[in-house]
């Protein structure tokens, strides 16, 4: 029988990590927070799915960002950490 709370790994574009780090300290704090708390256990739960060129993707709302992230099997991609005012245009070239 699987444990459910079986977690996912985590893996981060290098573009995410720049955006990441970009970020205020408060906030590169309440994203790794929502990541790690929410993504690692239930990515299914807290991501919406995307659709067109993205389809396959999800994003999680954090605050006025957003993290966009792909779910492989037990990974987690996070692929682009976006501010809501941003479009995602060019993520697809991320996948």
């Amino acid at each position: 029988m699987a444990n459910d709370k079986e977690t996912y790994a985590l893996i981060y574009s290098r573009l995410a990590i720049q955006e990441l780090s970009r970020l205020d300290t408060f906030w590169q704090g309440e994203m790794l927070a929502a990541i790690e708390g929410k993504l690692l256990v239930t990515p299914e739960i807290f991501g919406k799915p995307l659709r067109r060129s993205l389809a396959g993707c999800r994003t999680l709302r954090v605050g006025d960002y957003r993290v966009v992230f792909k779910i492989e099997k037990r990974t987690i991609k996070i692929l682009a950490v976006l501010h809501r005012s941003k479009d995602y245009k060019g993520i697809d070239k991320r996948i």
